[in-house]
């Protein structure tokens, strides 16, 4: 693998569609391996932006801008970080020969939940959640009423949480009609209603796509907020028969997506039973305590995995923990006191610097290692919860 000099003629280019938190760390990667690092999001100053060579703000569901900037950038490869995309332009892209990481098609199949359910659950025949997708209030009802309550409800193009309601009884369902439809990330309407499943706890398997063949992570259990990831930790514990059986699910999802790079792929775990969740076509949320855990982050491996390099799984701690630091305010360029935070041993923070604070937004983590998972947990969230916003 030949690897060019960044702004001129023989560079090597990696074009990340979308700027978030996880973005910022591929390109970090990037640079580290030489790569121009080119990004786009729909907001100045995201968090990518601030260490990229070059930026563009528009609407990705907007198909001419997309378009219009691959052709501009030619870049060796395209890397989609975020849902808000028209995926069917990279498509498009990919049959002009540009390389989507970590093809055209996973990536419009795992970032549509309708898409990637059916392929988990009717195709592949994996154990899911039972669901309905409803496209009005009235659909709604209707699967509200087949599936019960509680159940959850989702936009099928969002991630992180963003969109999603639990429905407890009847009243709640137009309220979750309502917020699904202003917080979804794709185009449309439609919804997908899940039952509520009582597990025992939920791991994402990191799942490296390589040159050499598939390589799993160790386990990452985390718990979440509102759909949302609050903290992650590894190794999770598991008997080794829930292992291969989780390994397994793994590599079948993924050796039907193809392509090279990182997976996330999201498991509830209740007794013995496996039920899958989602995949994810990038790294994960839950994967930022593998910069603490692991000789490569995922983020590097997603990056190796693309340009054909060798891979290394293993972790370097005996235990890690990620903890996510809120803001409790709404500020335009905040600041952060961190004196206290960093005081906490074996710790590390990153902050996203994201232009904007809101109440609730995920402003940064703190990673933490120590002997065991819940000396690692407790440094972790003590870590973030010392950092101040405001």
């Amino acid at each position: 693998m030949r690897v060019g000099t960044p702004l001129f003629s023989n560079a090597t280019k990696i074009l990340l569609l979308g700027g978030g938190e996880l973005g910022k760390e591929i390109v970090i990667e990037g640079q580290r391996l030489g790569l121009e690092c080119v990004v786009v999001d729909r907001y100045q100053h995201a968090p990518a932006m601030q260490v990229a060579h070059r930026s563009y703000v528009v609407d990705m569901k907007d198909g001419n801008s997309l378009r219009a900037i691959i052709e501009r950038e030619t870049p060796d490869y395209i890397i989609p970080e975020i849902e808000a995309i028209d995926t069917e332009v990279l498509v498009e892209m990919e049959e002009f020969g540009y390389k989507v990481v970590p093809n055209a098609d996973a990536t419009r199949i795992t970032m549509n939940r309708e898409y990637i359910r059916r392929l988990a659950s009717e195709k592949l025949k994996f154990k899911t959640a039972d669901y309905r997708f409803a496209e009005s209030l009235e659909e709604l009802k209707e699967a509200v009423n087949e599936l019960g309550t509680p159940c959850v409800v989702k936009p099928i193009m969002s991630s992180s949480g963003k969109g999603q309601s639990i429905i407890r009884n009847k009243e709640d369902i137009e309220r979750a009609w309502k917020h699904a439809q202003v917080s979804a990330r794709g185009v449309g309407s439609k919804v997908i209603v899940e039952e509520f499943i009582d597990f025992d706890y939920e791991i994402t398997l990191l799942t490296a796509k390589t040159e050499d063949g598939i390589k799993f992570c160790p386990p990452i259990g985390h718990i979440q907020i509102d759909g949302d990831y609050h903290e992650s930790w590894q190794p999770h514990p598991m008997g080794e028969k829930t292992l291969k059986e989780a390994q397994r699910i793994a590599y079948e999802i993924v050796s039907m997506l193809g392509g090279r790079g990182i997976y996330g792929v999201e498991l509830f775990i209740r007794g013995d039973e496996i039920i899958f969740s989602e995949v994810s076509p990038r790294p994960h949320d839950t994967g930022m305590v593998t910069m603490i855990t692991q000789n490569m982050s995922q983020f590097e491996i997603h990056l190796r995995c693309l340009l054909g390099l060798p891979v290394d799984v293993e972790m370097v701690v005996t235990a890690g923990a990620s903890h996510v630091i809120k803001s409790n305010i709404d500020k335009w360029a905040p600041q952060y006191d961190v004196s206290d935070a960093l005081k906490v041993p074996n710790t590390k923070l990153r902050l996203f610097g994201k232009p904007v604070a809101r109440v609730g937004r995920r402003m940064g983590v703190a990673l933490a290692y120590g002997e065991s998972i819940e000396v690692a947990r407790e440094r972790a969230k003590r870590c973030a919860h010392a950092v101040k916003v405001f």
